[in-house]
């Protein structure tokens, strides 16, 4: 189910004060990167992206399939950083942005 206007709005204000956790370089999509998205998208559901790639349709590119392999909403994109969501439905609440920053 796709992001309300009213959770992107909520997600962003979160996410600004966000890390990035996951950082995507000119090697792409690894599998390495992509056990990392994974792990990181089941902790924290909502995580920040940072791809050191040169071109915007490339870096486009990547996170189109960054959601789609990790099954994620796109929030947020800001340059060379992305915001992404999923929805853990068993969450743990000290490793939850989205419980932790309410």
């Amino acid at each position: 189910m796709p992001l309300t206007p009213e959770q992107k709005k909520q997600y962003k204000s979160i996410g600004h004060h966000l890390k990035p956790v996951l950082t995507v370089a000119d090697n792409g999509l690894t599998e390495g990167v992509l056990a990392e998205l994974e792990r990181a998208l089941a902790d924290h559901e909502l995580i920040k992206v940072k791809l050191n790639i040169l071109d915007r349709e490339s870096r486009l590119a990547h996170i189109a399939e960054l959601c789609k392999v990790g099954k994620a909403d796109l929030v947020q994109v800001i340059g060379k950083m992305a915001l992404i969501y999923r929805k853990n439905f068993s969450v743990n609440k000290q490793l939850s942005n989205v419980h932790r920053f309410k």
